[in-house]
């Protein structure tokens, strides 16, 4: 199977499935502190860490968000935690602010409503996080409330604060298949 039929096709940007030869890629951004920013905990992963959690990963997916001219900018991935899907993204930091991560969200959210038995989707950030939250309400999440101390970062115990998008208030597609029209 090409790339393009694993990509989702947005209009300033589409998500390619990520393959375990891209990893290197993931392991420098992850790896770096300027494009996991403030809001993320210090870690350092191997390329041995995420080949184990690309091959552990049985229910979820990892996709670099591009431009259309095959820039990769960042990424977004869902799973299952708990049993409810989780989703996660980030961009590099000299992408964001110009509405890629709320595209690649509402193409994400598509795509798991259309493809997946599901009736509900979930984002945890931090509360302090104001630009994650506008990209949440942009493509429709709630904000369902906040998680006292759920989260270790940076040495502290922090909140986080819950969104959620359930399948009837998404009710149609925003991106996928909106260009075939």
């Amino acid at each position: 199977m090409d790339s393009v039929r694993r990509m989702l096709k947005g209009k300033s940007v589409n998500l390619r499935l990520m393959e375990r030869e891209d990893l290197p890629l993931l392991r420098e951004w992850v790896n770096d502190l300027d494009f996991v920013g403030e809001f993320e905990p210090v870690s350092q992963e191997t390329q041995r860490d995420l080949e184990r959690q690309y091959d552990a990963l049985t229910e979820g997916q990892w996709f670099f968000i591009e431009k259309k001219d095959g820039t990769k900018i960042g990424y977004v991935a869902h799973f299952l935690k708990d049993k409810l899907v989780e989703l996660g993204y980030s961009l590099v930091p000299d992408e964001r602010g110009k509405g890629y991560g709320t595209e690649a969200v509402r193409i994400a959210v598509d795509y798991l409503f259309l493809s997946k038995n599901i009736v509900r989707i979930q984002v945890e950030t931090d509360p302090e996080n104001v630009a994650s939250q506008r990209i949440l309400q942009k493509a429709g999440f709630t904000k369902e409330g906040v998680i006292r101390k759920s989260f270790f970062c940076r040495g502290e115990w922090r909140d986080t604060a819950l969104f959620s998008i359930l399948r009837e208030e998404w009710k149609e597609p925003r991106i996928i298949g909106q260009h075939r029209k």
